[in-house]
């Protein structure tokens, strides 16, 4: 039987119950967590999902949020958080590279800033990605043609039964946001990488470039979960929902962008009704027009 004092003692005392989820999601929409575990080492959070698993309670870690739309409902179960499992260990250099070992719950904007203050350059690209690095290596993130899967050596993962797996680059299966980690529903517990030493300068300028370039482009002062949609072979998402004619397309306080179509946007508080509605009414408009189906990047959780 499930006891959330022994969840709470488990979890540090960093346990909440009814935690809004609109506030751990950057698409700013989300009914509460029936509760919120914000464990502070890799330890506590395997007990955590351990003890789920044994008293049959529902369990998801997540990371920023940055990737998951949230029913107005809630979740059930317990939400667990890794944001504090947010270490990095400059390791040896092997090879003319050097190694680092990074935990899953470290912002991708501190991984990067942080190898470019050792001159170690590689993971430029992934500066502007908001997200973790759990999600990151979950769905091979990229952007600006770098992927996890070019400097990613092995990630230690932890399987649906509970034992606790290390996957070399290969045995992780890293295609187009696609991971062996996301088909078998496992959770990412932390990774390793190698990358060349560079000019810290050089590397800075590099991610100001990409920064620039994002904020141009993308909508970035409104709520969002990213690009909401996978990008189907052969096309852009981006552009097929331009073309159909759904730039600014709203319901309620969500919208298509008006600067980037490939993003749903939360303009105000919005709510998870809204943000399918107009998912719903992009994928179908598409299909229509020009026989393509688009497949959500975004994950749909809760009740």
């Amino acid at each position: 039987m499930f006891q959330i004092e022994r969840a709470r003692q488990i979890a540090g005392g960093r346990l909440r119950e009814q935690e809004p989820m609109s506030l751990h999601t950057t698409f700013r929409i989300g009914g509460p967590a029936e509760l919120f575990a914000e464990p502070e080492s890799e330890e506590a959070l395997i007990q955590l999902v351990h003890y789920c698993r044994e008293t049959g309670q529902p369990w998801m870690v997540i990371g920023n949020g940055s990737n998951l739309l949230v029913s107005d409902e809630g979740c059930p179960g317990m939400i667990i958080s890794t944001r504090h499992l947010d270490r990095l260990q400059i390791q040896a250099e092997r090879e003319g590279k050097t190694e680092v070992e990074a935990g899953c719950g470290i912002l991708l904007s501190t991984m990067a800033a942080r190898l470019a203050d050792h001159s170690l350059s590689g993971f430029e690209f992934a500066g502007g990605i908001p997200g973790t690095l759990g999600g990151a290596v979950t769905m091979n993130a990229g952007a600006y043609g770098g992927e996890i899967k070019d400097c990613i050596l092995s990630a230690r993962v932890m399987d649906e039964q509970g034992c606790l797996r290390e996957l070399a680059r290969e045995e992780l299966k890293l295609s187009y946001r696609h991971s062996v980690v996301q088909e078998q529903n496992m959770t990412v517990l932390s990774a390793r990488f190698a990358f060349i030493q560079g000019e810290r300068e050089q590397i800075r300028e590099q991610m100001r470039e990409f920064n620039a370039r994002r904020r141009e482009k993308q909508p970035l002062e409104y709520g969002s979960a990213g690009s909401t949609f996978k990008r189907p072979e052969g096309y852009f998402a981006g552009k097929l929902i331009q073309d159909a004619g759904l730039r600014g397309y709203r319901q309620g306080d969500v919208m298509v962008s008006e600067k980037h179509c490939g993003f749903v946007v939360n303009v105000g508080q919005g709510t998870f009704q809204e943000a399918m509605a107009v998912i719903r009414h992009v994928q179908d408009t598409v299909e229509e027009r020009f026989g393509v189906g688009l497949e959500l990047e975004v994950k749909v959780i809760g009740r």
